[in-house]
């Protein structure tokens, strides 16, 4: 039968193509105004022969043969589209079975299976129990292979509780899942980490009938890998064993990779040698996870020995055992070794991946070596890969941090206008944000916040944290009330963090109330304040005078389980000194010391000044003594504090016993220190002149502010040989 014409002269909307005019040239001018049925069943199955097939070129064939009343017949259009879910060309495939169903062709079964695989690919196995309706109707039966391909789509869609009950459902129209069935949902449940109902479904499969096999035991066991469950693991290693199911190198490889990870290289390495024993060949895979496991513990002897051994096994280490590597001598602060090794690795002929290059710029960033990670950046695009958000960010990060915000605010510019026109993400805006905030340019923080709301996000909870904190900083409570207001109107919750920058800026800014406020309502909405928040509230009020209000708060602190930490005892201390209340500073230190907390610099420096003030001179100079005893060095400040104290009691021999003291450790005296030296001199030794030197110790330079101890006694020495002052 011979059927005319055969194409029309226009190129089909279904799938537009212009390959169309030169597939089929060869045919019109061969055959010019008719061709068989049999020709074009022949120029289908061609079009679609591997390894040059020609899909898109053969599906606008079947709908120009379709528009011209030339059916296929009907093997062919059910060869078509199985050919086309196979090399899954679901759309393809679905325009064909659309055009079969138009002209009434007659589907078989295995066309419904392959339209059911087509739903399933495109992630819409909603679809496919439409397909079984077709099935019932055209009088197949339904069986467990159909089933399963639907199972298939719900669990790789996640939606793993509707592929359970539609076991139930099988099990109930007498279609016995088999053992792909429950592979297929023992590896969807394990997908989003629901072990213990894949661990249940294990034990009814078994008593079903149905035993598992290896791809099931994987499936547990590298979710319980993934989860840091080992011992469990291992018990079901010890089950395959036991039931005669061979153990494969994927399964060791999952094991040695679950040890190293949680830091069990000795157990990995065990395993390693059990492969071995079993006669067992070790891929890559085995041997990456051996490597980044010793770089993971900083055990690069070993990890090259393993490398070494990998050579010469013939086996070639590959980009994700590189970039392990590199990973591992970033994080251990060798960014500049893990350069070499990538260096090494172009020479080896293995091409780093986008995350290799990611990684490398990240550690180099973390070091300073920002110039470094922009020569890789460099490097990465000479070797024709495209920067990613992930690259951008890191950079834009590293420039931050290296307070160069402007040229990092330059590099956001040319990510979003480059030819690639990568799209900023919140992670991008929240590092410029901060690193803007921490310079104190809330301006331009701010209208960068109102480029990225432009774009269409506010941003997140991290987003205002740091505004609001900048807002504060800069005192500009108006605007850090607006941001609040948006906070809540976005419906985002503030969290812990969010609370300690409003206190935080309100104490700073001696807006106590406000501060307060805000401590009550953090501990209403559930949100327990953190050391920081007790701190900085206890020390505000110290400021403001109250001690019984920051015993208070210190007390509530210890009922609440937060233990004080020493700036929490050197606040308390502070003010009770202040306060002049010696019995409860000497509680505050028994507790301190009770705690095995140790005094730091501060804590010395606050006793000496405070007990120097109360006349308590014997124990300010005993306090002195233990600060030297414990490493610290006493500044200006320690000296000025006690010298006042001393000045304040005339006692002249203590003074300049003390001055020597100084002189013999070297201390450099500020403004400061010299005029109460002299001041004390003038007035306590009858020697009126003296003060009139201060000017002429800073001699020599206009930007001089300090003078040595030792120079300081050696000219009042010189012009007033009576006060006994030359160092010795």
């Amino acid at each position: 039968m011979v059927l005319k014409p055969l194409f029309k002269p226009h190129l089909h909307p279904h799938l537009p193509s212009q390959s169309l005019y030169l597939c089929f040239s060869y045919f019109s001018s061969s055959i010019p105004v008719t061709v068989s049925a049999n020709d074009l069943e022949t120029q289908l199955r061609c079009l679609c022969q591997k390894p040059n097939s020609q899909f898109t070129e053969a599906v606008s064939l079947f709908h120009s043969a379709l528009d011209s009343n030339l059916l296929p017949s009907w093997a062919t259009c059910n060869f078509l589209v199985d050919a086309l879910t196979r090399s899954r060309n679901y759309e393809l495939a679905i325009s064909v079975y659309r055009g079969m169903t138009h002209v009434d062709a007659f589907p078989r079964f295995g066309s419904l299976s392959a339209l059911m695989e087509c739903f399933v690919g495109a992630h819409k196995p909603q679809l496919g129990f439409g397909v079984v309706g077709l099935v019932l109707k055209r009088g197949f039966t339904v069986n467990v292979f159909i089933m399963n391909i639907l199972l298939k789509g719900l669990c790789r869609n996640g939606e793993v509780y509707e592929a359970m009950e539609l076991v139930r459902e099988m099990g109930r129209q007498r279609v016995s899942p088999d053992i792909v069935s429950y592979n297929t949902l023992i590896n969807g449940l394990c997908k989003v980490k629901k072990l213990k109902e894949a661990g249940d479904l294990l034990i009814e499969m078994e008593v079903a009938g149905c035993f598992p096999d290896s791809v099931t035991y994987n499936a547990l066991m590298d979710s319980l890998c993934k989860d840091g469950r080992m011992d469990e693991a291992m018990e079901l290693l010890e089950v395959m064993k036991k039931k005669g199911i061979d153990v494969d190198v994927v399964l060791y490889s999952t094991l040695i990779g679950g040890f190293c990870n949680k830091g069990n290289f000795g157990k990995g390495k065990e395993l390693f040698e059990e492969m071995l024993g079993e006669g067992i060949s070790p891929n890559v895979v085995v041997y990456t996870c051996l490597v980044h496991g010793l770089c993971r513990v900083g055990q690069w002897k070993e990890a090259s020995t393993v490398l070494n051994a990998m050579a010469e096994h013939g086996i070639r280490p590959d980009a994700v055992t590189y970039t392990g590597l590199i990973d591992g001598l970033c994080k251990d602060g060798r960014a500049k070794k893990a350069m070499d090794l990538l260096n090494l690795m172009v020479e080896k002929g293995e091409e780093p991946s986008n995350v290799t290059y990611n990684v490398l710029i990240n550690g180099l960033c973390k070091e300073g070596l920002v110039i470094d990670a922009f020569k890789i950046l460099g490097m990465m695009i000479e070797k024709g890969k495209k920067a990613d958000v992930v690259t951008y960010n890191t950079l834009i990060k590293g420039l931050c941090d290296k307070r160069k915000v402007d040229e990092a605010i330059k590099l956001f510019k040319s990510m979003i206008d480059n030819e690639s026109c990568l799209e900023p993400n919140v992670f991008t805006f929240n590092v410029l944000i901060g690193g803007l905030c921490k310079q104190g340019r809330l301006a331009r923080a701010l209208r960068i916040h109102d480029k990225m709301v432009k774009k269409g996000s506010s941003g997140n909870l991290v987003t205002y944290n740091l505004l609001l904190g900048g807002c504060l900083k800069a005192r500009e409570t108006k605007i850090a009330m607006k941001l609040w207001k948006q906070v809540l109107d976005l419906g985002l919750v503030p969290n812990s963090f969010t609370y300690s920058i409003l206190i935080d800026g309100f104490c700073k800014m001696r807006m106590l109330s406000v501060a307060k406020g805000l401590f009550c309502e953090m501990k209403k909405r559930g949100l327990e304040p953190a050391l920081f928040d007790y701190n900085t509230l206890m020390a505000a009020l110290c400021k403001e005078c109250s001690l019984e209000q920051a015993k208070s708060l210190f007390q509530e602190m210890r009922n609440a389980n937060c233990e004080p930490d020493v700036i929490s005892f050197n606040i308390m201390i502070d003010v009770t000194l202040k306060a002049g209340d010696l019995q409860l500073f000497k509680e505050l230190q028994l507790e301190m010391v009770g705690m095995g907390l140790k005094p730091d610099a501060w804590t010395f420096k606050t006793l000496i000044s405070r007990l120097s003030k109360l006349g308590a001179l014997d124990e300010a100079k005993s306090v002195l003594e233990r600060m030297v005893a414990s490493g610290f060095t006493p500044n200006a400040f320690v000296y000025d504090s006690l010298l006042k104290g001393l000045s304040s009691k005339g006692d002249t021999s203590e003074i300049i016993n003390l001055l020597h003291q100084m002189a013999a450790k070297g201390v450099v005296l500020d403004r400061k220190i010299v005029s109460t030296i002299l001041t004390y001199l003038c007035h306590n030794i009858q020697e009126p002149d003296v003060i009139e030197l201060l000017p002429t110790f800073f001699r020599g330079t206009s930007k001089r502010e300090s003078i040595s101890c030792n120079e300081l006694l050696t000219k009042l020495h010189e012009s007033h040989p009576n006060l006994q002052l030359a160092p010795s």
